[in-house]
């Protein structure tokens, strides 16, 4: 008999100083505008937009320049402006990603955004390493979307 090995989803929290709205559209069909491509893509500087295909079954992706896409990944649901969630596959590398669940949710004059990023039992090797750098990777990355919205 063997135990299910359970890892630890990360969870991230921050909030925002706009709509829901507008938290909603900046994260997914404005992302080229934040997410930090230098350090966080598969083509780099190169990479000149971010698609979310804004359906259940979609795909996400970059395009560079020259038109080639790096899959990041499938929409599980999108639920605007309230919830997304993603399974997180870059390059389709895994068997099975993981997920990245994303809910917006209205506080004060603001927005919540809580993510998490689970499901990494799932994975074949190297998965408490993995979430490991996911969690200080959400960290980076959710600056400099925070940057954005403060501008």
């Amino acid at each position: 008999m063997s135990e299910a090995v359970v890892i630890e989803a990360v969870r991230k929290t921050i909030t925002v100083d706009c709509a829901v709205e507008e938290a909603f559209r900046v994260f997914t069909t404005d992302a080229i505008s934040w997410w930090p491509i230098d350090t966080h893509s598969i083509h780099g500087t190169e990479v000149r937009e971010i698609v979310f295909e804004e359906r259940q079954g979609g795909d996400f992706y970059e395009v560079a320049a020259g038109g080639e896409r790096g899959h990041w990944g499938t929409i599980i649901a999108w639920e605007p402006p309230g919830r997304l969630v993603l399974g997180w596959n870059i390059l389709k590398q895994e068997a099975i990603g993981t997920e990245v669940e994303v809910r917006f949710t209205p506080e004060g004059d603001g927005t919540r955004v809580e993510l998490e990023h689970r499901g990494w039992e799932t994975l074949a090797e190297g998965a408490a390493a993995k979430r490991d750098d996911y969690d200080t990777g959400w960290d980076h990355v959710l600056r400099f979307y925070e940057r954005r919205l403060e501008a």
